[in-house]
């Protein structure tokens, strides 16, 4: 397909090919990709001649004529396939519960198809500081590819207003083995012996980040590969999730805002995340855990299917130790015990939920772990379509069904551990998403 010549299922705006245009992206559970302008930018309302047609009969043909063409290109209309369309990891989990990173499985594969593909950090500083920084490569249609740096920093009990810095890139490139990412004034670099990263950003003097996370315990995936595969052959899939975790790690370095450094000297957990396939399609919820204590740390990532793939519920996770992965694999859950609608979009906010994993350790102990308890007072809410044009945003939310938000908390829960006969209560820092898209 040459959209140069006109080829493909929608007429492309002369923006989405221009080198200087870059959409907007938001992410969440480090690798929940949600691209609204992705979605807008497909749309090219081509001039129509109306000739006597009423204005309300105008509008009503460019409306449905763009409903189309998102569907086309988007692929916001999707048949019902069912849950044979879908093989989740825990297929794969049942058998060989996780399986250790090697170098190879931190490759980017910045495919040529559609997909999001992310490297995030989440930090939790000794002094209260909360971070995020994180890398997207995206690829629509394999017409457009885009990349962005995203820096989030929540302040000690909600002192002041969190920072966001989300910052297109240009002039990406991969490293000989694709494990190191760069862009103008932008470096995200695997170490030689692959136990460190470092994160480097100067693309937004509000959040300038230097930062180095290195891994304190060995990385994993859930199964034997990592992936859930979505697709009615599923021998050749159309679709695919992967996420692969360094559960543990210490944290060094500073992000420079306009007040000054901040010390990010703490724990952080690494997450590389491909949706390999359109996002509005893999999923339609998510949750998400990343607690860190002095001993342990404890991280979710929990997706549900969209109906086409049969609601199916996916989660994988892992507790892990220095020097060690305790337990991993597919065998954990996310519990919503109490919600509340929230008043401006209806969507089921959590107020009470139950965190749990389980497993066996190598010397063959049962291993369970909660945590459980109110959520508190949210530390974020993100409107993903808020940045989106009014008219855009009627077309997407008709077509598609989507009003994605991002649900984000940093409560004070503790994490319960018992390993064979051993009971345990760590005390720790805990950030929690629920994300709501269709």
């Amino acid at each position: 397909m040459d959209p140069s010549k006109g080829e493909g299922p929608a007429t492309l705006p002369p923006a989405f090919l221009d080198p200087s245009y870059h959409p907007v992206f938001f992410f969440c559970s480090a690798g929940s990709a949600i691209c609204p302008a992705a979605l807008a930018r497909t749309y090219s309302l081509a001039p129509l001649c109306c000739g006597s047609l009423s204005r309300e009969r105008t509008l009503l043909i460019m409306f449905n004529w763009a409903k189309q063409q998102l569907a086309n290109v988007a692929g916001t209309q999707e048949p019902i396939y069912g849950p044979t369309a879908i093989r989740s990891v825990a297929e794969e989990a049942a058998k060989t519960p996780f399986t250790e990173l090697t170098r190879d499985g931190l490759k980017w594969t910045a495919q040529e198809s559609t997909s999001v593909e992310t490297q995030s950090f989440y930090i939790f500083a000794e002094n209260g500081h909360v971070a995020l920084a994180q890398v997207i490569y995206s690829n629509v249609a394999g017409i457009r590819t885009t990349c962005q740096f995203n820096c989030k920093v929540f302040y000690p009990d909600q002192s002041q207003p969190h920072l966001w810095c989300s910052t297109p890139l240009n002039n990406h490139e991969f490293s000989e083995d694709m494990t190191s990412f760069y862009a103008d004034d932008c470096a995200v670099e695997l170490s030689e012996d692959g136990t460190y990263y470092t994160i480097k950003s100067m693309n937004d003097e509000r959040g300038i980040v230097n930062l180095k996370v290195t891994r304190s315990s060995p990385g994993f995936q859930a199964g034997s590969t990592g992936k859930t595969l979505y697709g009615t052959d599923l021998e050749n899939p159309w679709g695919s999730m992967r996420h692969a975790f360094w559960p543990r790690c210490v944290s060094e370095g500073t992000i420079t805002t306009k007040e000054g450094p901040i010390d990010f000297k703490g724990r952080s957990l690494f997450i590389h995340a491909l949706q390999g396939m359109k996002p509005h399609h893999a999923a339609s919820r998510w949750n998400f855990v990343d607690f860190q204590g002095p001993n342990y740390s404890a991280i979710m990532m929990e997706f549900t299917s969209t109906p086409s793939y049969g609601s199916t519920l996916v989660n994988v996770g892992g507790i892990a130790k220095d020097g060690e992965i305790i337990i991993g694999g597919a065998a954990n859950t996310a519990t919503h015990l109490q919600v509340k609608n929230d008043s401006e979009n209806d969507w089921p906010e959590p107020s009470h939920v139950k965190y749990a994993w389980s497993g066996t350790d190598k010397d063959g102990k049962a291993v369970e772990v909660l945590a459980e308890g109110p959520l508190g007072d949210r530390v974020d809410r993100v409107d993903v379509m808020a940045e989106v044009p009014g008219f855009v945003k009627t077309i997407v939310a008709a077509a598609a069904g989507t009003k994605p938000y991002i649900y984000q908390y940093h409560p004070k829960l503790s994490l319960k551990l018992k390993i064979g006969d051993q009971e345990i209560v760590e005390e720790g820092t805990i950030f929690t998403e629920a994300t709501f898209i269709s």
